[in-house]
């Protein structure tokens, strides 16, 4: 007869055997089904816009506002830059000016030679400058007027700079002297008379010791105010010129230089009033830019959540490594799930926000950056025809082009760092903005799938 104990004893065996080959099976089917899920993640993340339509159906909408986003910062950028002319013209048209204002005998393009020789040519130079200012509401033909600190004018600043201790004798080959620079100034206010008659030498007590003599300055305070805006329908900008003429003596060898140093700042005019609509399309303009910031805003928002997607599965696929193969990803790896072009284009999308921003504070006034605008959005803009390079690269033939013109634009003679280059980069990628267009079509389904494929090579 059996023994019962053993019976039992067989039988509970066979059942923990049983369950143990359960569990057993049903960890590695689970970890089957595990893998064959993070691997259809990872094939769908690394497809381009097209794969993932024709996979799931989804729109490329990041494609749509890209192609959208570069036609309206090139017409922002453009559109601003025309009125920022106006603004550098004034400012390099008011520098000639005061050039032929102040510098006795000057002519255009002799900054470089521009120099006295004699002692009364520079004494000549000074008085003939300071002459000029006194005089200058009657002898210029612009809006130039003298600065104002409350009810009075600046006065002009003449500035001698010498070493406070110099003997110098070439001829017995012997010198004394301190180098420690001592500055001497003498002010001229606005209001001076000259009862028809020039200043000089008599009538200001003015000398220059010519061996100690390191440089002379001229410092004064100019306002003005460009009308020309006021054509293109935008209110006129109040303009502070800081000028400096400066007869350099460092070298003591007989040829003193002389040289026109204008600082300019822009600010808002406090009180202004013109007849009519001045402003009637500064109005669409900033609706424009505003439209600008929303779509970039969009964008902005759909690249950071891809970025964000991306991390999060670089932080599963790394922990499944290291759970059931007990390998670590390497860092190359990793960064494999970093997509470079949308921090690429989060970076243009900042840039642009910030830029039209500023441009609408200037359009109302509030603010006169046009320097800093016109960085923010010049960058911008060439981190958004940059970024075209990504979704051309997508069509074979494209991306074979593209390469091949990049080189030939990169072995350029001479223009590794010039201009010439940078144009080139920005007509090749005018050149495939239609291929953008096809892009989009091909995507969307509007172009059928067997002529995308034999003509593009998918």
């Amino acid at each position: 007869m059996e023994n019962p104990e053993v019976a039992v004893s067989s039988c509970s065996a066979h059942d923990d055997e049983n369950l143990s080959s359960y569990k057993r099976h049903s960890s590695v089917s689970q970890e089957a089904l595990l893998e064959d899920q993070l691997r259809r993640k990872l094939k769908f993340f690394f497809m381009n816009p097209c794969e993932k339509f024709w996979a799931r159906g989804r729109k490329p909408w990041k494609l749509g506002i890209q192609l959208l986003k570069i036609v309206m910062v090139t017409v922002q950028l453009v559109v601003f830059g025309l009125s920022n002319q106006m603004v550098v013209a004034f400012k390099e048209e008011n520098t000639v000016a005061f050039k032929h204002l102040f510098l006795k005998g000057y002519m255009d393009r002799m900054d470089d030679t521009y120099a006295v020789y004699t002692q009364t040519d520079v004494y000549d130079q000074i008085f003939f400058a300071i002459n000029q200012y006194l005089q200058l509401p009657n002898i210029s033909v612009g809006n130039h007027a003298y600065e104002k600190r409350g009810a009075e004018e600046t006065p002009l600043a003449v500035c001698q700079q010498f070493y406070k201790r110099g003997i110098i004798c070439p001829g017995n080959d012997t010198f004394d002297i301190d180098p420690e620079i001592v500055t001497d100034c003498l002010y001229i206010e606005p209001t001076t008379s000259l009862h028809n008659a020039t200043m000089g030498k008599h009538n200001l007590n003015f000398t220059l010791d010519f061996p100690r003599l390191v440089a002379v300055q001229l410092m004064f305070n100019l306002k003005a105010i460009n009308l020309q805006t006021v054509r293109h329908h935008e209110l006129p900008d109040c303009y502070d010129f800081t000028l400096r003429i400066v007869f350099d003596n460092k070298a003591h060898s007989g040829r003193i230089k002389i040289s026109l140093d204008n600082d300019i700042a822009i600010r808002e005019c406090k009180d202004w009033h013109v007849s009519g609509s001045i402003q009637k399309n500064t109005h669409y303009m900033m609706i424009f830019d505003a439209f600008v910031i929303l779509t970039c805003l969009t964008s902005l928002i759909l690249c950071t959540r891809s970025v964000i997607k991306g991390i999060w599965l670089q932080r599963e696929f790394v922990s499944f490594f290291l759970y059931y193969y007990k390998k670590e990803v390497s860092f190359n790896d990793q960064m494999e799930f970093v997509n470079g072009w949308y921090i690429l284009i989060i970076v243009s999308d900042v840039l642009t926000i910030v830029g039209s921003t500023l441009k609408m504070e200037i359009q109302a006034k509030s603010l006169t950056s046009y320097d800093v605008c016109s960085i923010l959005l010049g960058i911008s803009t060439m981190l958004v025809w940059l970024g075209v390079i990504r979704y051309l690269g997508f069509f074979q033939k494209y991306n074979v082009r593209i390469s091949w013109d990049l080189h030939i634009v990169a072995s350029h003679p001479n223009t590794a760092s010039s201009i010439t280059q940078c144009n080139e980069v920005l007509l090749l990628c005018c050149y495939d903005l239609p291929g953008l267009l096809l892009l989009w079509m091909d995507c969307t389904g509007t172009i059928p799938r067997e002529v995308s494929h034999s003509e593009h090579g998918f």
